[in-house]
């Protein structure tokens, strides 16, 4: 079996770390190499870095941040915010990021999610998708893009299979109606995709207590958690949720001191 993981999450826009409650609302939460190299040092088993505006601003992601980010790291190091071709990919790949993460132009553009597991891997390629609870009386979610100022209409299981088979290695599951509230994960919504794609699914938006934290992991069965509020904040840290997992006996990796 392939030990679950912990992944601190490090927002970014206009150089600087920001948090939100519901993609709005942001307020500045540090530095991002200054945390990435805090929760490296803490036992994180992987980073991801999104540079949120970058999409909706029409520009690249932050290329030197990126880089002195990823030299400040010993642990994987993912990359997402603006990407919308395979130079784009490339660019990141060659400034350190050990994947990137695909969201707005994944849906634009779906053959890059097959042109960018073709070439580098699917290993690779994460696709992000940011998904709110329809309010209608039909359940089920709908895919948003743009840092979740569009509706895309498309519906996030049936995108989420889509997305496996052109080739992603990963979903990045966020739930908008969770994002920054600290009020515990989707797991209705992480449950479900998770049981409908083979590949890992990242749970991510409403972490505020150990126990949402294992319940992403166990009855979501998502293979990874994503945190930000509850460790920017310092309201917990890693080696307090990775004690807490491991006494709840989920594989977890230990933090080597």
């Amino acid at each position: 079996m392939v030990a679950l993981r912990l992944i601190p999450c490090l927002d970014v826009a206009n150089g600087r770390v920001v948090k939100g409650v519901n993609f709005v609302g942001l307020r500045d939460a540090g530095d991002p190499v200054e945390l990435a190299c805090r929760y490296s040092q803490e036992g994180a088993d992987e980073l991801v870095f999104l540079d949120i505006a970058a999409s909706h601003e029409a520009r690249p992601t932050l290329i030197d941040i990126v880089r002195r980010t990823a030299e400040s790291v010993t642990i994987p190091f993912t990359v997402g915010g603006g990407i919308s071709s395979i130079e784009g990919i490339t660019e990141l790949l060659r400034a350190g990021a050990d994947k990137v993460s695909l969201n707005s132009a994944a849906v634009t553009n779906p053959d890059l999610i097959l042109q960018g597991a073709t070439q580098f891997g699917s290993q690779c390629i994460v696709v992000a998708i940011d998904a709110k609870r329809r309010t209608s009386e039909s359940c089920g979610w709908d895919v948003f893009v743009n840092g979740g100022r569009k509706n895309t209409s498309l519906d996030a299981i049936s995108w989420s299979k889509k997305v496996e088979e052109l080739g992603a290695g990963e979903i990045l599951l966020t739930s908008m109606d969770g994002d920054g509230t600290q009020q515990g994960y989707d797991l209705d919504l992480t449950r479900t995709i998770s049981e409908e794609v083979s590949i890992p699914v990242i749970a991510s938006g409403g972490a505020g207590s150990l126990h949402h934290v294992f319940e992403a992991l166990s009855y979501g069965k998502a293979s990874a958690a994503l945190l930000a509020s509850l460790l920017h904040d310092k309201d917990l840290s890693i080696a307090e949720i990775k004690t807490y997992l491991l006494k709840k006996e989920l594989l977890i990796r230990p933090i080597d001191y």
